[in-house]
């Protein structure tokens, strides 16, 4: 397997079913191991709230994450891509309708935020990543190990990661499923750091 620094802050991983492109998409094989739920997966709802006509609160959605996406095959994590939003301030809209967005892209738009939920299944950690992100992780079920590094540290459901564009990977060593919601807020790494050494 190589790993390709790019430009964006993130690496780039070739040689696998699955690659990080330097606009943050994910690219797969369109092959039979391609799907985006398996039967063991399960689900959660989404609910989405808005306005009516008259200004009161109301639900405009229930229902699971309409974009899901297994990366990698049989073995791999599987995304569930719940909302994102382009710009902050977020534009507030009594009708909310997610933006649309071709494939898998793991960072938030520039000056946004995304929201995705993460079942990591048992599986040495896949790569070393960055982006210019600063992600609130927290452990829902399971556990998992954060990579980083120098050092490792298994986090437990209740768990918050409060990660701050390191480099980093997650391996789940526990036989058991592992499943996280991550809050990504588009950042710019300070001249420090802007460089990996």
């Amino acid at each position: 397997m190589l790993l390709n620094s790019l430009g964006t802050g993130s690496v780039c991983v070739f040689g696998t079913e699955t690659g990080w492109h330097a606009n943050g998409n994910v690219a797969a094989k369109p092959t039979a191991k391609t799907s985006v739920m398996t039967p063991r997966q399960k689900t959660f709802r989404r609910i989405v709230t808005g306005h009516d006509v008259n200004g009161k609160a109301v639900i405009i959605s229930d229902g699971p994450p309409t974009h899901t996406k297994l990366v990698g095959g049989p073995g791999g994590p599987t995304f569930f891509e719940v909302w994102h939003t382009l710009e902050t301030p977020a534009l507030i809209h009594a009708q909310p309708d997610e933006p649309a967005e071709n494939g898998l892209v793991l960072p938030p738009p520039k000056r946004g935020t995304r929201i995705r939920v993460i079942e990591f299944p048992p599986a040495p950690h896949p790569l070393m990543h960055r982006t210019r992100t600063v992600d609130y992780g927290i452990v829902l079920e399971g556990e998992i190990t954060l990579v980083l590094d120098d050092v490792e540290t298994t986090i437990q459901a209740g768990d918050i990661v409060i990660q701050n564009g390191t480099n980093h990977a997650w391996a789940n060593r526990s036989g058991k499923v592992c499943r996280m919601a991550f809050m990504l807020i588009d950042g710019e790494f300070t001249n420090e750091i802007a460089q990996p050494k």
